[in-house]
């Protein structure tokens, strides 16, 4: 995620980055996941405060599992109590997404992710209750939250493919570890479909919450057009 955000960055703004511990557990099934993501979770408020040491202006939520988890209604909730904690707005993946695609007129889409069936389901849940219809879902089951950055574009183009149809208006790729950016760019132009990257999505969010305006090419639709 922070080389995708760095290579977004546009001139007058500075990313400054607080890590949450994620622990380079094994994951293997649905237990380990929601272990995974308590794990995360229970250390969020920490890295959230060290951030705002340096007194920033927005706050980016770079790990997007949890702002998926029960649905569109429980994570607004989850983005409040985090925006009331820091005093600042918040961008998170999910929800800049949905801002993507309703840009998109897309309506049935497809997902990516490197998650495993629980997390899928909630990702399912939550771009449901966005009002899309997620035709196709594949889940890569990653075994660890490094081996989620070790997936290679080969895999990536070969899901896509077989994901693909007349029936998708739109891909989505979900999980901030799974960096998607440039080859989403390279499969939009083959494609002729808009493919949405998350961490892309999430850094023009921000920016545009934050007024940022600037428009450039090289980086996709949402940045030089949007």
């Amino acid at each position: 995620m922070q080389p995708d955000m760095d290579d977004l960055r546009v001139e007058g703004v500075t990313n400054h980055f607080g890590r949450i511990y994620v622990p380079n557990m094994k994951v293997g099934n649905d237990e380990d996941f929601v272990a995974l993501v308590e794990a995360i979770g229970s250390t969020l408020n920490d890295a959230v405060d060290r951030c705002l040491t340096c007194q920033p202006d927005y706050l980016i939520m770079g790990m997007s599992a949890l702002m998926f988890w029960d649905g569109r209604a429980a994570s607004e909730k989850r983005m409040q109590e985090l925006s009331e904690r820091c005093g600042l707005g918040v961008s998170a993946g999910s929800f800049a997404c949905e801002a993507a695609l309703n840009l998109t007129g897309a309506k049935r889409i497809a997902v990516i992710s490197p998650y495993f069936p629980i997390s899928d389901r909630n990702v399912t849940r939550f771009f449901q209750d966005c009002g899309f219809e997620v035709a196709r879902f594949r889940g890569l089951k990653c075994a660890s939250p490094v081996a989620i950055a070790e997936v290679q574009p080969e895999e990536l183009r070969a899901h896509v493919a077989e994901m693909d149809g007349d029936d998708i208006d739109a891909f989505v790729q979900v999980g901030t570890n799974l960096s998607m950016v440039s080859l989403c760019l390279e499969l939009e132009a083959e494609y002729g479909k808009p493919f949405i990257a998350i961490n892309a999505a999430t850094y023009w969010h921000a920016l545009r919450a934050m007024g940022v305006r600037d428009q450039f090419k090289g980086h996709g639709p949402l940045f030089e057009r949007h």
